[in-house]
Protein backbone atom coordinates (compact mmCIF):
# COMPACT_ATOMS: atom_id res chain seq x y z
CA UNK A 1 0.00 0.00 0.00
CA UNK A 2 1.12 3.42 -0.50
CA UNK A 3 2.19 5.65 2.35
CA UNK A 4 -1.37 7.68 1.32
CA UNK A 5 -4.17 6.62 3.42
CA UNK A 6 -6.89 4.66 1.33
CA UNK A 7 -9.84 5.81 0.78
CA UNK A 8 -12.61 2.90 0.21
CA UNK A 9 -15.58 4.84 -0.92
CA UNK A 10 -18.74 1.96 0.32
CA UNK A 11 -21.98 2.18 -1.85
CA UNK A 12 -24.53 -0.19 -0.61
CA UNK A 13 -28.31 0.84 -0.02
CA UNK A 14 -28.55 -1.42 3.25
CA UNK A 15 -27.20 1.51 5.97
CA UNK A 16 -26.38 -1.42 8.80
CA UNK A 17 -24.01 -2.83 5.99
CA UNK A 18 -22.65 0.71 5.37
CA UNK A 19 -21.83 0.92 9.17
CA UNK A 20 -19.95 -2.51 9.92
CA UNK A 21 -18.15 -1.92 6.52
CA UNK A 22 -17.13 1.54 7.98
CA UNK A 23 -16.18 -0.17 11.58
CA UNK A 24 -14.20 -2.95 10.02
CA UNK A 25 -12.19 -0.82 7.49
CA UNK A 26 -11.43 2.11 9.91
CA UNK A 27 -10.53 -0.72 12.28
CA UNK A 28 -8.07 -1.85 9.47
CA UNK A 29 -6.65 1.74 8.59
CA UNK A 30 -8.94 2.93 6.02
CA UNK A 31 -10.66 6.23 5.25
CA UNK A 32 -14.59 5.29 4.18
CA UNK A 33 -16.77 7.62 2.27
CA UNK A 34 -20.48 5.98 2.63
CA UNK A 35 -23.00 6.10 0.01
CA UNK A 36 -26.59 5.01 0.28
CA UNK A 37 -27.16 4.72 -3.58
CA UNK A 38 -24.84 5.00 -7.31
CA UNK A 39 -27.09 8.02 -8.17
CA UNK A 40 -25.64 9.65 -4.21
CA UNK A 41 -21.61 8.54 -4.76
CA UNK A 42 -22.23 10.31 -8.59
CA UNK A 43 -24.02 13.46 -7.20
CA UNK A 44 -21.13 13.73 -4.74
CA UNK A 45 -18.29 13.71 -7.53
CA UNK A 46 -16.56 11.43 -4.63
CA UNK A 47 -14.45 9.37 -7.33
CA UNK A 48 -11.66 11.93 -7.60
CA UNK A 49 -10.74 10.96 -3.81
CA UNK A 50 -11.24 6.85 -4.00
CA UNK A 51 -8.69 4.64 -4.03
CA UNK A 52 -11.03 1.72 -3.81
CA UNK A 53 -14.82 1.14 -4.67
CA UNK A 54 -16.93 -1.52 -2.69
CA UNK A 55 -20.22 -1.76 -4.66
CA UNK A 56 -23.23 -3.57 -3.76
CA UNK A 57 -23.98 -5.25 -6.81
CA UNK A 58 -28.00 -5.04 -6.34
CA UNK A 59 -28.54 -0.99 -5.14
CA UNK A 60 -32.49 -0.52 -6.22
CA UNK A 61 -31.73 2.24 -8.27
CA UNK A 62 -28.73 1.98 -10.78
CA UNK A 63 -26.83 -0.83 -9.90
CA UNK A 64 -23.61 -1.18 -9.09
CA UNK A 65 -22.22 -2.84 -12.04
CA UNK A 66 -24.15 -0.01 -14.37
CA UNK A 67 -22.27 2.81 -11.61
CA UNK A 68 -18.60 0.92 -12.23
CA UNK A 69 -19.47 1.01 -16.56
CA UNK A 70 -20.68 4.57 -16.15
CA UNK A 71 -17.13 5.54 -13.83
CA UNK A 72 -15.29 3.82 -16.43
CA UNK A 73 -16.80 5.17 -19.72
CA UNK A 74 -16.34 8.78 -18.53
CA UNK A 75 -12.88 7.80 -17.82
CA UNK A 76 -12.70 7.29 -14.03
CA UNK A 77 -11.77 4.00 -13.45
CA UNK A 78 -11.64 3.07 -9.92
CA UNK A 79 -9.98 -0.65 -8.50
CA UNK A 80 -13.89 -1.72 -7.58
CA UNK A 81 -14.97 -4.69 -5.75
CA UNK A 82 -18.38 -5.96 -5.73
CA UNK A 83 -20.34 -7.39 -3.49
CA UNK A 84 -23.66 -9.74 -3.49
CA UNK A 85 -26.11 -11.56 -1.56
CA UNK A 86 -27.71 -12.62 -4.85
CA UNK A 87 -24.39 -14.60 -6.51
CA UNK A 88 -25.45 -15.54 -10.15
CA UNK A 89 -22.99 -16.75 -12.48
CA UNK A 90 -24.29 -14.11 -15.04
CA UNK A 91 -23.53 -10.94 -12.87
CA UNK A 92 -20.27 -12.82 -11.75
CA UNK A 93 -18.90 -13.06 -15.19
CA UNK A 94 -20.34 -9.13 -15.89
CA UNK A 95 -17.96 -7.90 -12.71
CA UNK A 96 -14.97 -10.04 -14.10
CA UNK A 97 -15.25 -8.18 -17.48
CA UNK A 98 -15.82 -4.61 -15.99
CA UNK A 99 -12.42 -5.62 -14.32
CA UNK A 100 -13.49 -6.15 -11.20
CA UNK A 101 -10.43 -7.05 -8.32
CA UNK A 102 -12.84 -9.09 -6.35
CA UNK A 103 -16.49 -10.38 -6.18
CA UNK A 104 -17.80 -11.46 -2.67
CA UNK A 105 -20.96 -13.22 -1.85
CA UNK A 106 -22.16 -11.72 1.21
CA UNK A 107 -21.41 -12.83 4.25
CA UNK A 108 -18.35 -12.84 3.60
CA UNK A 109 -15.33 -12.88 5.72
CA UNK A 110 -13.35 -9.61 6.81
CA UNK A 111 -10.07 -11.11 5.71
CA UNK A 112 -11.28 -11.71 2.15
CA UNK A 113 -12.56 -7.93 1.81
CA UNK A 114 -8.93 -6.74 3.66
CA UNK A 115 -6.54 -8.98 1.45
CA UNK A 116 -8.40 -7.47 -1.88
CA UNK A 117 -8.42 -4.03 -1.51
CA UNK A 118 -4.82 -4.73 -0.38
CA UNK A 119 -4.49 -6.07 -3.88
CA UNK A 120 -6.68 -3.05 -5.27
CA UNK A 121 -4.08 -0.51 -4.14
CA UNK A 122 -0.61 -2.69 -5.56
Amino acid sequence: MSKRQAIVAVVDDDTSMLRAMETLLEAHGFKTLLFTSAEEFLTQSASSKVTCLLLDVDLGGMSGIELHKQLKNSGAALPTIFMTALDDEGTRTEAAAEGAVAFLRKPFPARQLIDAIKKSAS
